[in-house]
């Protein structure tokens, strides 16, 4: 336990980043915030009092709110109230780091229409920690959070990023990480690579790597506990013939300007933009194909 010397905290609303499991993840600087802010705000207050008593961070009386899923414009107007009498508002998630895949967007726009500053305090996030233990490409990701829960939406948006040239990010509940993962091996096949990330910095910490095929055997008749980060390998670039390459072009170059048809259909194809371009300009200087349709 700490004991902490309450320094001035800056006017604005902080959102602070939280441990996603080990207490002790916390920074320094998040502790700064936590002891000093004017007011602070919380997805869940009782876990934030936790986290605080963990510390030994008091709370000395200091006006302590609630700001969830459910919360609307009055529970925002308390918050902009402080900020509009220049204190300031440290806000968290019930863990990790605000407004990603948690709540506190709307919070945000209200103060910066405001005219408040917004500042974040990083720290702990599931998906960066995710990443480092997954074992597969980290240079490029996207984070695309929870898929829908119906199996037929749920594919439709699969089946929408089975083409990306980067690693993706999924977060999912214990309760339907079984069907996610049947969903990932149907629409991209058994043979993409993916990493299951179970209870990450905890005591019960797990991590299944292999393919949709192997990780679905993985977990059968298993019941998962615990907060769940599921990523999944680049697609590997496959042989796009020269045919396919000028279809491809023709349909983007209908609706598009030619740069943007090359960058959209490069990355589509996982081929390299610039080949794309100088393909689209040799179509484009075509006299045959000059509107498009060969005609």
């Amino acid at each position: 336990m700490t004991n902490f010397e309450t320094r001035p905290v800056a006017p604005g609303l902080h959102f602070v980043a939280t441990p996603i499991g080990t207490a002790r993840d916390i920074t320094l600087r998040a502790l700064d915030l936590l002891a000093g802010a004017d007011a602070l705000a919380a997805e869940d207050t009782r876990t934030l009092r936790k986290l605080m008593e963990i510390h030994g961070v008091p709370l000395n009386g200091r006006l302590l709110l609630a700001y969830h899923d459910h919360s609307g414009a009055q529970d925002r107007a308390r918050i902009l109230a402080v900020l509009e009498s220049g204190g300031s508002v440290a806000y968290v998630s019930e863990a990790g780091t605000p407004l990603v895949a948690d709540p506190g967007y709307a919070l945000g726009r209200a103060a910066i229409a405001g005219g408040h500053k917004v500042l974040a305090a990083p720290g702990a996030s599931a998906v960066l920690a995710a990443l480092a233990v997954s074992g597969l490409p980290t240079d490029r990701f996207a984070f695309a959070g929870f898929l829908p829960p119906a199996k037929t939406q749920r594919e439709t948006e699969i089946a929408a990023l089975r083409s990306l040239s980067f690693t993706l990010v999924l977060y999912e509940s214990p309760k339907r990480v079984h069907d996610l993962l049947a969903s990932l091996r149907d629409v991209l096949g058994g043979e993409r690579q993916v990493a299951l990330c179970r209870e990450l910095t905890k005591r019960f910490e797990e991590v299944i790597r292999g393919t949709t095929s192997e990780v679905c055997e993985a977990i059968a008749g298993r019941t998962l506990k615990g907060e769940i980060v599921v990523l999944v390998g680049r697609a590997e670039t496959e042989e796009v013939s020269g045919d396919d390459l000028e279809t491809a072009l023709r349909d983007a170059m209908r609706t598009m300007r030619m740069k943007d048809a090359a960058t959209a259909v490069a990355g589509a194809l996982g081929l390299p933009r610039r080949e794309v371009y100088q393909a689209a300009l040799a179509l484009e200087k075509r006299p045959d194909d000059a509107d498009g349709d060969g005609s």
